[in-house]
C-alpha cells in the first residue's frame, strides 16, 4: 500500500484506486499519465534517474539584438556525476557555443 503524497485524506491507498491525487493523473482515454518525465544529460546524453538528487536543470534566457529577454529560453540538464567531476562549467560553455547562445573566443 502507498500513502497519498498530498495527504488529501486518502491516507492509505491501494493501487491508487481511491486517491484524489491520482484521479487527476488519468487522461480522457482512461490511461494513467506518468508523474515523472525522464530527462537526459545535455553533456553526456545519459538518462538522469529520478533518484539523482545532485542533477540540475539550467534555463538560459534568449535575448534579441537589443539585449532584451524574448520570453523564450534554452534548457540544459546535467547529472550529478558531471557536477561531481567539476565538468559542468566546461560542458555548459561547449553547449552554449554549439547552440549559438555564446560566442567562441
Amino acid at each position: 500500500q502507498l500513502a497519498c503524497p498530498l495527504d488529501l485524506g486518502c491516507h492509505s491507498v491501494s493501487r491508487f484506486a481511491s486517491c484524489k491525487f491520482f484521479e487527476r493523473m488519468i487522461n480522457d482515454e482512461g490511461q494513467l499519465i506518468d508523474l515523472y518525465i525522464p530527462r537526459k544529460c545535455s553533456a553526456t546524453n545519459r538518462l538522469i534517474t529520478s533518484d539523482d538528487n545532485a542533477s540540475i536543470q539550467v534555463n538560459i534566457g534568449n535575448v534579441n539584438e537589443k539585449g532584451l529577454y524574448t520570453k523564450e529560453y534554452t534548457t540544459f540538464a546535467f547529472t550529478g556525476l558531471v557536477r561531481a567531476r567539476g565538468e559542468t562549467d566546461a560542458a555548459l560553455n561547449r553547449l552554449a557555443i554549439s547552440a549559438k547562445i555564446m560566442k567562441d573566443c
